[in-house]
């Protein structure tokens, strides 16, 4: 199967799920976990009926679902079928679909010398390379908890002598969710340091001066 781009998603008008650079996710407002509980069920039986399984996280009041080709590394026809389906489903309990809170947590490290380093954190983390793991012009090395539940940790490259602060966080939003993000963190005593990138991303620090990024899937492909 053939990765989609970012564009090509966004093109498929896919209402309640946002991409976040890896895979398309949804939050299912069920009311009740026996609502959420047989709605599970019910997608359960549909990805067994396609052969494509989502992640599937229920809690009490909502199900959330994230869906991705793990041998495409990335989102693709597979699974916007079946986001369809899911919607169809969410829509026939009564259930509705709303991915504009969600977001995706990506630890990252900055250093010159990842093959160096990257055996103790796989090792200190019990951590694996993922399958098709994330790649591009910001390309790095990442590793993944096996059971996906804890934030990747991807190693970013960077040169060894100049000024940098060691980690960050990467944190992925929705396109129409980065306006309201970053007005409320500058809001709260941040600013935004470099917005050379965006909308792929944008450096933001605190108070202090520790940054981390805020990242969309645009002007990546």
């Amino acid at each position: 199967m053939t990765k989609l781009t970012g564009q090509q998603i966004a093109d498929q008008g896919l209402a309640g799920w946002v991409y976040l650079g890896d895979a398309l996710y949804t939050r299912i407002a069920t009311g009740s976990f026996t609502a959420g509980l047989q709605l599970v069920n019910a997608v359960g039986l549909a990805a067994e009926e396609a052969n494509h399984h989502p992640d599937v996280d229920l809690r009490y009041p909502h199900v959330d679902i994230r869906l991705t080709t793990h041998d495409a590394g990335g989102v693709t026809d597979r699974d916007i079928a079946l986001a369809r389906t899911v919607t169809d489903l969410a829509e026939a309990a009564g259930a509705a679909l709303d991915g504009t809170g969600l977001s995706r947590v990506l630890i990252t490290l900055d250093t010159p010398a990842h093959d160096g380093i990257l055996p103790f954190w796989r090792e200190f983390l019990a951590y694996e390379p993922p399958a098709g793991s994330e790649n591009g012009p910001w390309r790095g090395t990442v590793l993944g908890d096996p059971t996906g539940r804890n934030p990747r940790l991807w190693f970013q490259e960077s040169g060894a002598s100049e000024p940098r602060q060691r980690w960050h966080l990467d944190v992925w939003v929705d396109p129409s969710q980065v306006r309201s993000r970053l007005d409320a963190a500058v809001a709260a005593g941040g600013r935004v340091v470099d917005a050379g990138e965006a909308p792929a991303y944008w450096v933001l620090a605190d108070a202090e001066g520790n940054r981390s990024c805020l990242c969309t899937w645009q002007s990546r492909d």
